[in-house]
């Protein structure tokens, strides 16, 4: 109890942009959230489809290959599919790749989505941090411009104390936020180079049966 009075004391202390704050603070972790279970899930599923889908490219059931790979929203099942498709009539190995290529630039920006919020929510919670220290530094400093000297240094440090808190505030979600995105974009880096080393292994298996 002591410790949810002492948060929401911290919270009331700050001013009007703890609350612009806290709406970052509360859209990031669902982006942190959301972002998570989608690349997870991309990575497992890419791995599955691939386990499937090598084994008909190299006994030529190239058919086959191609409907697993069209009926799979993941990011290797398109990028790979796309090549099948491609390679039904009498393309080069070289029109295959650049028709994958193509594909692979249409898929990375999905495994990207979003994550570059957290880095911008990162900056603007800063921002709005020292943007309402300054403000509530302006305020104190108009308030004990008409006081009784001897109040004004007890007056003044209080006024500081709780302009403070805003700009620690808006650090708790910065400092998190720049580690998460940070993070998450391993994970997706991670995962496009996955599917270009799953495109170039195909096309290794793929074009001398072709």
């Amino acid at each position: 109890m002591d410790l949810f009075a002492t948060v929401t004391r911290f919270f009331q202390n700050g001013g009007v942009f703890m609350y612009p704050i806290l709406i970052i603070l509360v859209l990031g972790v669902a982006i942190v959230i959301d972002r998570f279970i989608y690349l997870h899930r991309a990575k497992f599923e890419n791995r599955s489809l691939w386990t499937r889908m090598m084994p008909l490219v190299n006994e030529g059931r190239y058919e086959d290959a191609e409907l697993l790979a069209t009926a799979s929203s993941t990011a290797i099942g398109r990028v790979l599919g796309y090549g099948l498709a491609r390679s039904r009539g009498s393309a080069t190995r070289d029109e295959i790749e650049a028709a994958m290529e193509e594909t692979l630039m249409e898929v990375t920006p999905l495994l990207e989505r979003r994550t570059h919020y957290l880095a911008t929510f990162a900056n603007v919670a800063t921002l709005l941090g020292l943007l309402g220290t300054i403000i509530g530094l302006i305020h104190g400093f108009s308030a004990v411009s008409n006081i009784n000297p001897a109040q004004k240094a007890d007056q003044l440090s209080a006024s500081v104390s709780i302009a403070m808190n805003c700009t620690a505030f808006g650090l708790m979600v910065a400092i998190p936020f720049t580690l998460l995105h940070a993070w998450l974009q391993s994970i997706t880096d991670e995962l496009v180079d996955s599917v270009e080393m799953a495109a170039v292994k195909f096309l290794n298996a793929f074009a001398p049966k072709h």
